[in-house]
C-alpha cells in the first residue's frame, strides 16, 4: 500500500497501511488503486473477512479485451472469498441512514437523507442526479432526499437487478430512480420491476442507444418505442431524460397518486393557465377549464381557490400557476407557499403541483417544511447492502408517512404536466396490477414430453430452425395443432398429397420471396379435384419458375376467416416477448403489431387482441361476421406457456393463423431452438453470514 498511509490519521480519520492492520471486522472496502494493484488489495480484503468491495479503479472492460479478461479475473478472485463487488469503474455508494451514514463515493458532499433510492450506471450522470436532487430539495431533510445511491460502473457483479431487490425490501425507500445504459438480464429485470412497481414507484431513463464499453449485452431487435411500452407493462415509469427523471421522482415522493386523469388548473395568469391546459391535452389528461384569479390575486385568493378545487369531486389533481405579481420578494413567496400548503393539507388524497415563472423563491419556500423533520425509519439492517441477496416472498410492509408531503414546483408547464401524466399512468397500472389475471393451466400440455423433444433436437447442433415435422410435434405438445403441408416437387406428388389430405386443398409456393404473399399469386385456394390441382400447378410453374424454385406444397383447406400472425421472441433488451397482429401488407406498413411480456395472463391476452388498430376486423367491422377471439386468446396463452416453460425456445412464428367464426387454423409455423444462455456467475452470489 502507499506509504502515505503510514500516519495514524488523515484529516482526523484513522488510517492504516493495510487492511490487515485493522482490528475487528470490516463490512465494506473502497478500492481506489491502479488496476494492476487491485488483485493484491482484493486478497488482503478477502483474508481479513471483508464482505463487500466498491471498486473505483478503472482499466477494466471499458478499456478493451484485455481489460475485460482482467474484470472477469477480478470477479473470480472476489467470489473465491465470498465477497460482492460494486464496479469496477464505479462512482461509489451512499447510504444516508443515520445508523450507517456511509459516503463511499466520489461525491463532494453527502446528500440529504430522504426516501428516494437512486441508481446510475454512469458516474457523470450520477453526479448530475445527486446535484439536481440537492438543489430541488430546498434544504429539507425527509421525502426530498436520498435513502441510498449506487453507481455500478461496469456492473461486473452487483447490477441494477440486485439493487432493485434491495430497494424492494428497504423500508427507508419510497421511490426508486434508475439511470440505465444497458439491461444485462432483461427477463429478470422485468420480473423484478413488476414486483417492485406494485409496492413503490420505479422511474427509469435509459440513456444509450447501444451498450457502452464494459457492458456485454446484445442490441435489441425491437424499436425503442416498443421496448418502452413493454417496460411500462411491467410497471416501469419510463422517461426520456434525467430532467424528467427528477421531475417525476419528486412528484411521486412528495404527493399522493392521482385517482384519475381529471386536472383542475388555477392561477394568476390566463396565458400560463392555457399553456398548462394544452400540455394536459398533449399528455392524455382531462383538464377542466382554467380558473383565472387575475394578477391582482392575493395569497388568500390562492388558498380559497385551491381549497375549492381540491374539494371538487370532478377533479383528481390540481396544477397551480403563478407569475411574479403576488406580494413583494421573499415575503410574498413565503406567504403564497404557506397559503398553498395549508389548503393542500385539507384534502391530502389529491396531488398538487405548482408551475411558477421567475419565482425561484416560491419553489424554495414550497420545499421548506413547516414542521420538525421526521425521524428516519428504523433500518432493516445496519450493513449498507445487507438486503442485497434477500428476495422477499411478499410485499414489504406498509410504512408510516415520512412527514409533510411537500408541493413540487416546476419552472415550465410542460415539465409539471409530464410528471403528472406519468403519475396518472402509474396509478392506473397499479389499479390494474391489483387484478392482473392468471396464467391458466391447460390439461393437454405435455411439458415433460416437450422438454425431452427439445433436448433431443439440441443434441444435433448449437442452434437450429426446426423442420416441419419437428415443429408440428413440438407445438402439438402444447395443444397447438398445425395444418400439415405436404411437399409436391412434381404434379404427381401434388395429386397424391391431395388424395391423402382430402379435397378441397390449397397449392402454395413456399419459396422465401413468395411465402405468405397471396397477393403475388403464389397461393391457389379451394381446388376441388385433381384436374383443378394440376391446372393450378402448371400455372404456378409457368408464372414463377421451376418446382425447385417454387418449393410447392399441398395443404388442406381451412375455414375462411381473418388472417393473423403470432410471434414470440427472446429480445436482448426486453426479454421474452409475445407479439400479435393481422397478416398482410397493410398491417406491416402501419407497424400495427401489439406486444406483451411473457408470461402472459388471460387478461393480458384479451387486451393484446384488442390493442391493435385493426382489431375491429376481428369483431364484425362493417357487418362482417365476428371471429372466435376466445380461441385466439387461448392460442396466445399456449404460445406464451411454451416459451416461458422452455428457455431453449428462442423464436416461434405462427403465420398465418386463420381465425374463423368458430375456431381457428394454424397454417404455417416455424420454431427456432438454442441452448439456454450460459450462466456467467463466477462463484457464490451471497454475502457471508453474520
Amino acid at each position: 500500500m502507499n506509504k502515505a498511509f503510514a500516519d495514524k490519521e488523515i484529516d482526523g480519520v484513522p488510517a492504516h497501511r493495510s487492511v490487515r492492520d485493522i482490528e475487528g471486522p470490516v463490512d465494506l472496502a473502497v478500492v481506489a488503486v491502479p488496476a494492476e494493484h487491485v488483485p493484491e488489495v482484493v486478497a488482503e480484503c478477502g483474508e481479513h473477512g471483508v464482505q463487500g468491495l466498491v471498486v473505483i479503479s478503472a482499466g477494466y472492460a471499458e478499456s478493451g479485451p484485455e481489460g475485460r479478461e482482467r474484470q472477469r479475473e477480478l470477479v473470480r478472485h472476489a467470489r473465491a472469498y465470498g465477497m460482492r463487488i460494486i464496479g469496477p469503474n464505479a462512482f461509489g455508494v451512499i447510504n444516508t441512514n443515520p445508523d450507517v451514514r456511509l459516503n463511499a463515493s466520489l461525491a463532494n458532499e453527502t446528500p440529504r437523507p430522504g426516501r428516494i433510492g437512486l441508481f446510475a450506471q454512469s458516474g457523470a450522470i450520477g453526479i448530475a442526479l445527486l446535484s439536481r436532487l440537492h438543489r430541488r430539495g430546498g434544504g429539507v431533510t425527509g421525502v426530498t432526499g436520498v435513502s441510498t445511491f449506487v453507481s455500478s460502473g461496469n456492473r461486473a457483479d452487483v447490477s441494477g437487478n440486485d439493487v432493485l431487490q434491495y430497494w424492494y425490501d428497504d423500508p427507508d425507500t419510497d421511490v426508486v430512480l434508475m439511470y440505465l445504459e444497458s439491461i444485462g438480464n432483461p427477463r429478470k429485470f422485468t420480473r423484478l420491476a413488476r414486483r417492485t412497481a406494485a409496492a413503490k414507484p420505479l422511474v427509469v431513463v435509459q440513456g444509450a442507444g447501444s451498450a457502452p464499453q464494459g457492458h456485454a449485452v446484445r442490441a435489441t431487435r425491437l424499436p425503442r418505442t416498443t421496448v418502452s411500452a413493454l417496460l411500462r407493462q411491467a410497471g416501469v415509469i419510463r422517461v426520456n431524460t434525467i430532467t424528467e427523471l427528477v421531475d417525476t421522482g419528486l412528484l411521486l415522493a412528495r404527493q399522493p397518486l392521482p385517482r384519475g386523469p381529471r386536472v383542475a388548473i388555477l392561477g394568476n395568469s390566463e396565458s400560463l393557465g392555457l399553456l398548462t391546459y394544452d400540455a394536459c391535452l398533449s399528455e392524455g389528461l382531462r383538464p377542466l377549464p382554467p380558473l383565472d384569479l387575475t394578477t391582482a390575486a392575493s395569497a388568500q385568493d390562492f388558498h380559497a381557490a385551491l381549497a375549492r378545487a381540491l374539494a371538487d369531486d370532478t377533479c383528481d389533481a390540481v396544477v397551480v400557476t403563478a407569475i411574479p405579481s403576488v406580494g413583494e420578494g421573499a415575503a410574498g413567496d413565503a406567504a403564497l407557499a404557506e397559503a398553498l400548503r395549508s389548503a393542500a393539507e385539507r384534502v391530502p388524497g389529491k396531488p398538487v403541483l405548482v408551475v411558477h415563472v421567475e419565482l425561484g423563491g416560491l419553489a424554495e419556500a414550497l420545499s421548506a417544511a413547516t414542521s420538525t423533520a421526521p425521524q428516519a425509519a428504523t433500518p432493516s439492517a445496519t450493513h449498507p447492502f445487507r438486503a442485497l441477496d434477500r428476495l422477499a416472498a411478499k410485499a414489504p410492509e406498509e410504512t408510516s408517512d415520512a412527514g409533510p408531503r411537500l408541493i413540487p414546483a416546476y419552472p415550465a408547464a410542460e415539465r409539471a404536466v409530464r410528471a403528472l401524466g406519468e403519475a396518472v399512468k402509474y396509478a392506473q397500472w397499479q389499479r390494474e396490477a391489483a387484478a392482473p389475471g392468471k396464467v391458466p393451466e391447460f390439461e393437454n400440455i405435455d411439458e415433460k414430453g416437450a422438454a425431452q423433444l427439445i433436448d433431443g433436437l439440441l443434441t444435433r447442433g448449437q442452434g437450429l430452425t426446426l423442420g416441419a415435422d419437428a415443429t408440428c410435434d413440438l407445438l402439438g405438445k402444447y395443444g397447438i395443432p398445425v395444418h400439415r403441408a405436404l411437399p409436391a416437387p412434381i404434379p404427381d406428388d401434388a395429386a397424391a398429397a391431395a388424395r391423402t389430405l382430402g379435397y378441397p386443398v390449397a397449392l402454395k409456393a413456399t419459396a422465401p420471396h413468395l411465402r405468405h404473399r397471396a397477393d403475388l399469386g403464389g397461393v391457389r385456394l379451394d381446388l376441388a379435384d385433381e384436374d383443378q390441382l394440376r391446372r393450378a400447378y402448371a400455372e404456378l410453374t409457368e408464372l414463377f419458375g421451376s418446382p425447385d424454385e417454387l418449393r410447392p406444397v399441398v395443404q388442406g383447406m381451412a375455414p375462411r376467416g381473418v388472417d393473423t400472425v403470432i410471434r414470440a421472441v427472446i429480445d436482448p433488451a426486453a426479454g421474452a416477448v409475445l407479439s400479435f397482429g393481422l397478416a398482410g401488407a397493410a398491417s406491416q406498413l402501419l407497424g400495427d403489431t401489439a406486444h406483451r411480456l411473457i408470461p402472459v395472463t388471460d387478461r393480458e391476452a384479451a387486451t393484446l387482441v384488442r390493442s391493435i388498430r385493426t382489431a375491429p376486423l376481428l369483431f364484425g367491422w362493417r357487418g362482417s361476421a365476428p371471429v372466435d377471439t376466445a380461441a385466439l386468446e387461448e392460442l396466445l396463452l399456449r404460445v406464451s406457456r411454451l416459451v416461458d416453460d422452455h428457455p431453449e425456445v428462442v423464436a416461434v412464428t405462427l403465420e398465418p393463423v386463420v381465425v374463423a367464426p368458430h375456431g381457428l387454423s394454424v397454417l404455417g409455423a416455424s420454431v427456432r431452438l438454442a441452448p439456454p444462455p450460459a450462466r456467467d456467475d463466477l462463484g457464490p452470489r451471497t454475502l457471508p453470514a453474520y
